[in-house]
Order: structure tokens, then sequence, then C-alpha cells
């Protein structure tokens, strides 16, 4: 990724030549799609085989493993890899080098930490949710070191060896999910999720040759408090929102159900794959929009906005043209649970998109007590939605309260933008959040 504005920092105020630009944007989205591509594909795999392998109601242990590990992995980001991107982006390689060991030190040391509680919690609670929880504390520091390569290498500029880090970890999970497939358990499948990452986190050593340091990452924590625990807040306000949902659904309507909305939530996949690979790149030219032509941030948040809930009412829209014999190829018995839901998700998609144009002002603008305001409200909409929905007219319910919210949502996102930028003269730039 590129230098970015941070704190003490005196904004660069002349653009560079429209062709170099264009052709860096080009590189920066390129990189940025390959990796996302890379890891959506192989997140997508596995849910269609697993669906596929187990059918709904172990497909919804699974799910509920699943969100679980979103929630851990927003901690993580928050505490040791967003502050990373921020500060030491297009920095010095020795300074990179030693905030990425730290950082990816207190990834580790997260990973460990939250794992050993699922590990327990896992033990405790037996029967067919148990087993899973089990395995996932045991592959949670793989898979969030995995995670922090990722990121340590866009801090660098060297998004190739993030995409190349991410093949490996598809590569690798070939083999492991023919091994579960042959046990035939929710157990054995989180588990060879998670070897496959840790193969691939291991890689991300030999590629950076840095040592995770544990032992500092309390240190990295007070060192970046101002950044890590604000980000913490909102990294997991709504990835917890939609793990209050998953388990409250489950309570309300069944296991069944939280795997028929991560099918449907499948079926979205590829789309997804596109709207996160922008999201590495969105706040960073929205923040050279503002230093290059503040006059104009408002409408790049529009047009970035707009085009992504276009983008996926034209994909939603190619879902319910779908054979059902083609959706039963893909995800066999959960198709019919799933396909109900095709229209509420594609809305609530929508509606997330055209938000994220609004988020990318605001982090651009460093409105970060705006942001955070949005983010809790969204995901208290999210959660209140989705149980209510799901109270009043069980799954598909529970799928329109969430469409409801997260429009809601959006809308909130647009005020605070247009509330920010009336006011951006009274307000100088803190920082710039990358990712």
């Amino acid at each position: 990724m590129t230098p970015m504005t941070i704190e003490g920092e005196n904004p660069q105020t002349t653009a560079p030549p429209a062709g170099s630009a264009r052709r860096a944007l080009v590189g920066r989205l390129s990189w940025g799609l390959a990796d996302q591509a890379a890891s959506s594909i192989s997140n997508f795999v596995v849910g269609i085989y697993v669906a596929r392998s187990l059918g709904l109601t172990a497909f919804g242990v699974f799910s509920l493993a699943w969100v679980t590990y979103g929630v851990v992995l927003n901690v993580s980001r928050g505490l040791a890899t967003d502050p990373l991107v921020v500060r030491f982006s297009g920095v010095s390689e020795a300074s990179w080098r030693g905030a990425v060991a730290r950082s990816s030190g207190t990834a580790l040391g997260v990973g460990a930490a939250i794992g050993a509680v699922c590990l327990v919690a896992g033990l405790a609670l037996g029967g067919r949710v148990g087993p899973a929880f089990a395995c996932l504390g045991v592959m949670l520091p793989g898979l969030l070191l995995q995670d922090a390569w990722r990121f340590s290498f866009f801090a660098a500029g060297t998004g190739r060896k993030a995409f190349v880090n991410d093949v490996m970890w598809g590569i690798a999970l070939v083999p492991a999910m023919v091994v579960a497939a042959r046990v035939g358990s929710v157990a054995a499948f989180v588990l060879a999720w998670g070897a496959s990452a840790a193969v691939a986190a291991g890689y991300g050593y030999l590629q950076s040759g840095i040592r995770p340091r544990v032992t500092e990452a309390r240190g990295w924590l007070r060192e970046q408090r101002d950044l890590g625990y604000r980000y913490l807040v909102e990294n997991v306000s709504l990835s917890g929102a939609s793990q209050l949902r998953a388990y409250g659904l489950g309570a309300i309507v069944g296991v069944g159900a939280v795997g028929a909305v991560r099918g449907a939530e499948l079926l979205m996949g590829p789309f997804l794959a596109v709207l996160m690979g922008l999201s590495l790149v969105t706040v960073p030219e929205a923040a050279r929009v503002l230093r290059q032509a503040p006059q104009r941030l408002g409408k790049f948040c529009l047009l970035l906005g707009g085009g992504q809930a276009a983008a996926a009412l034209f994909w939603g829209g190619a879902l319910l043209l779908m054979p059902d014999r083609l959706g039963e190829l893909v995800l066999g018995g959960v198709w019919h649970s799933a396909a109900q839901l095709i229209v509420p998700i594609t809305l609530g998609v929508a509606g997330a998109g055209l938000g994220t144009g609004a988020a990318a002002g605001l982090r651009a603008l460093g409105a970060a007590r705006r942001s955070l305001r949005c983010q809790l409200f969204a995901s208290a909409c999210y959660v209140s939605g989705g149980l209510g929905g799901a109270v009043v007219a069980g799954t598909v319910g529970s799928a329109w309260g969430v469409a409801a919210a997260t429009v809601s949502g959006s809308a909130v996102w647009w005020l605070q933008l247009r509330s920010a930028l009336r006011e951006r003269h009274h307000h100088p730039i803190p920082e710039v959040r990358t990712s």
C-alpha cells in the first residue's frame, strides 16, 4: 500500500500526473482484488463442500464456529493489524519489520488466549456444537497469524505476497478437505480448515523472514492504544452483532436456520469477494481525493457506494434466475432453504454496499467519533432486526429484518458523512485508516 497521512504529517497536495495515478490505482486495485478473490474462493469452496457433505443441521453448527471466528478475527485486526497499516505503510523496511514482528506476535497472542477459552467452552458444551468449538480453539492461533501476514504485506506495498499466501492456503485446503470428508464430522472440517491456514501461516514466516514476538504484544498494545481500542470496538460491533444474530436465530428457530442463512450468503460469495477486495483500497483512495480535490469527496463516495449497491442488485437478480438443478448442484440439500432468502439478503448486501461509500469518506476525514456512532447504531439495528424478524416470521422474517436494518444503517452513515463534510473546515484530519 502507499504511504498514508497520519498524525503529525503534512499531506502532499500536488496531484500526480493523471496517467500515472490511474496506473497506480489499477495496480493497487488489482492486487487487492486478486488477494481477496483467492481468500474468498477458498472460503466459498469450504462452505459449499461442508454444506454438501454434512447437510443443513451440521452445516448450521459449522456456521456457528465460522461466525465466532469472524468476531475473533476482528478483535485481532483491531488490536494488531489495523494500527500496523495506518502507521507503518510505506515506512522504511527496518521500521516495518520491527512493527510486523510485534503486530504478528499480538495476533498470535490473541489467537492463543481466545483459543484457550473456545477450547474450554467446547469441552464443557459437548453435544453437536462442543467439538466444533474445541477444534476452533486449537486452530485460532494459525488462522489469525495467517491473516496478520496478509495485512503486513499490504502495508509494505507487496500485495503480491499476500495473494501468494492465500493461494498457498487454498492449495493446502484440497487434501485437508478430502480427509475431513472421509471422517464426516463438523469437527474434522474445522480442523482441516484451520490446519491448512496454519500451513499458510508458516509459509508467511518464510516469505517475510520475520519471527512473531508474542512477548512484545503488551508493548504493542500500549503503543497503539489510541488507535487499537477504538478500532477494536468498531470491528467487533458488527461481527459481534452477526454472531448474536446467529446464536439467537439458532435458539429461536433452530440450528438449521443458521445453515440456511449461511447458504444464502454463500450464493452472494463471488460478489462479496469483489466488495471486500475493493475495501482494501477504498479508504486510501478517498484520502487521496480529500487531499487533491476535497470538493469531490462526496461525489466520489456516492459513486463508490452506488456502484457497489447496483452490482449487488444485479448479482441477486441473476441468482433469482438460477435453475433449481444448478442450485442443488452447488448447495445440495441446503439450496431449497437458502433460495427463499435470496431477495432479502440481496437487499441487505446492496444496503451495506451503499453504506461503505459513506464509511470510506468518514474514515478519510478522520471522523472517528461519527464512524463509531454509525457502526454501533448499525449493529444494534442488525441484532434487533434479525432476532425480531425471527420471532415474527422465522428464518425468512429474520432475513427481512436484517435487510431493513442494513438499509437504515446505511442512511445513518450518509447523514453523518454529510454533517462531517459540512464541518470539515473546523476539524483537521488526525489520521487515516487503510483497511
